[in-house]
């Protein structure tokens, strides 16, 4: 044991001591930072240049779309109606649009029972405007029915007001306010601290490993550790080191929650924070996958006796992770099916999803006794197997095992 603790105190300094790690753990709230600027500033300026033309034989049709775009305060875009339209003024304003004089123009042709539209533009993909002038005629096209139909200015507009849903979450035969936004966004972004640290540092195992390996290091340090002692030492260390990362990035992510930036971003009202359940089942499922996944990795690193041979192996890592990020909304929108049931209770998706039921609706308390239960037995064979495959594959040099080469290496007593 004390070995072991020798070797995780090693693997800790010289990577924390690291300028990879310090640029890596400073880079990261960076970016997050820099993200959600980049979204506020995008957002509080987009559609701000678009100039679009609306053209119909119907002057109040046209008039009420260009009402609609109006009134919309995020669209923020100039809107010029043209009514009724001459025979050129199709490619007078085809030309205008070529040479970028104007956005795009939407052709409302209403001589027919059933209005054609028609929105000309530069971009196929400018999917927003496009969205924000159907919108805007499909209420305009409302409004003027319920007008034929004797209704009110003033009913119409109460008619068209989207109502506020506010969300009460059932616990325990008690309803409280809660708000959908928040939990969404917080789980969100844990979820994905969760997947890079426990990918980063997973495959910083393998890495530290082959390094090792190839300079030869081990041939000096088995002379007075056993091989089992330097493996463990090595998650010992690594995982301290994944740690104080999250911590750090943890630190950053609830001080830039807590400004009004990210409510901003995410929608007015919105407040985004951390509960302390939240983060508790955070690091206890961090820990466990960064367990079964270093496991893994070190077992990778003594196999092969390269990085370049590493990255044929990467799959075996990064497709469950990659898997979970897939299954991560349906399990957010309800976490209480049974598809995130059972994907919860699969070893190599359990810590990211069942923190995420956690975070979104706390499930019984026997499937998270369950969940700790299967990791916990999964982490010990993974282990138990991978220290086999260690302590031989340390000293091997040149070509990779083959399958009967690995087995008879787990029956080495």
């Amino acid at each position: 044991m004390h070995n072991m603790l020798l070797i995780a105190k090693r693997e800790y300094l010289e990577r924390v001591r690291t300028k990879a790690f310090v640029v890596a753990t400073v880079l990261i709230p960076v970016l997050m930072v820099g993200g959600f600027a980049l979204t506020y500033i995008k957002s509080k300026r987009s559609g701000e240049v678009k100039h679009v033309t609306v053209v119909s034989q119907n002057v109040a049709l046209a008039t009420a779309v260009q009402a609609e775009i109006e009134d919309d305060k995020d669209a923020r875009m100039q809107v010029e109606v043209i009514s009724p339209p001459n025979e050129s003024t199709r490619q007078h304003l085809i030309d205008a649009v070529d040479a970028k004089d104007i956005s795009g123009f939407l052709w409302i042709d209403t001589t027919k029972s059933d209005p054609s539209v028609t929105y000309y533009s530069t971009s196929s993909a400018d999917v927003v405007t496009k969205g924000r002038l159907s919108g805007a005629l499909r209420r305009a096209l409302m409004s003027e029915s319920l007008v034929r139909h004797g209704a009110e200015k003033k009913e119409i507009t109460a008619l068209m007001q989207a109502p506020a849903v506010q969300t009460e979450v059932v616990k325990n035969g008690m309803a409280s306010e809660s708000n959908t936004d928040t939990a969404y966004i917080s789980v969100y972004i844990l979820f994905f601290l969760m997947y890079m640290a426990v990918m980063l540092h997973g495959m910083n195992v393998a890495r530290s490993v082959i390094e090792e390996k190839t300079s030869r290091v081990f041939e000096v340090m088995l002379a007075t550790v056993r091989p089992q002692d330097m493996m463990g030492g090595k998650l010992l260390g690594v995982g301290a080191v994944g740690l104080t990362q999250i911590g750090v990035w943890l630190t950053t992510a609830v001080v830039l929650t807590a400004t009004p930036m990210i409510a901003a971003v995410a929608g007015g009202g919105v407040k985004v924070g951390f509960s302390a359940v939240q983060l508790v089942a955070f690091v206890v499922y961090f820990i466990l996958g960064f367990l079964l996944y270093s496991g893994i990795a070190a077992a990778l690193g003594a196999m092969v006796n390269s990085e370049q041979e590493l990255q044929q192996f990467n799959l075996l890592i990064a497709l469950p992770m990659a898997v979970c990020s897939f299954a991560v909304f349906p399990v957010i929108t309800d976490p209480n099916s049974t598809f995130a049931r059972v994907m919860s209770q699969i070893p190599t998706f359990t810590p990211l999803l069942m923190y995420v039921r956690i975070s979104t609706q706390m499930p019984a308390w026997w499937e998270i006794a369950l969940s700790l239960v299967i990791m916990s037995v999964t982490i010990y064979g993974v282990i138990w197997v991978s220290s086999r495959i260690y302590r031989v594959g340390v000293l091997m040099y040149g070509k990779r095992p083959t399958l009967p080469e690995l087995l008879k290496w787990l029956k080495y007593s």
